[in-house]
């Protein structure tokens, strides 16, 4: 479990993933499988990365989904990681890692 320096703070993984919309609903499966709480999807983004430019045009099938999700501990981070990165790596899109807080209620 990863420490806090508030009691009503909780040390958390926030993890950031951009990809192609047409892979989305596999992305959310994985995370089901891992166990995380939650997830936040904003769909319709547009970027450019290594692969070429992503639209947001609701006709586009190669638009991208923004999903945000927390992990709890470094193990379901580990999980998520190694269930995530071969699909990354055949399919294209980004993973990002930060430490956040998540306030308790």
């Amino acid at each position: 479990m990863l420490e806090s320096p508030h009691p009503s703070l909780q040390t958390v993984k926030k993890v950031d993933i951009i990809v192609s919309h047409a892979f989305l609903e596999e992305i959310l499966s994985v995370l089901d499988v891992v166990g995380v709480s939650g997830y936040t999807v904003f769909g319709n983004t547009s970027g450019k990365g290594d692969r070429g430019l992503s639209c947001d045009d609701l006709d586009c099938d190669y638009s991208g989904s923004y999903i945000m999700t927390v992990c709890n501990s470094d193990e379901q981070l580990d999980h998520l990681i190694d269930k995530i990165q071969p699909f990354l790596k055949k399919a294209g899109g980004i993973f990002v890692v930060t430490t956040g807080q998540w306030l308790t209620h």
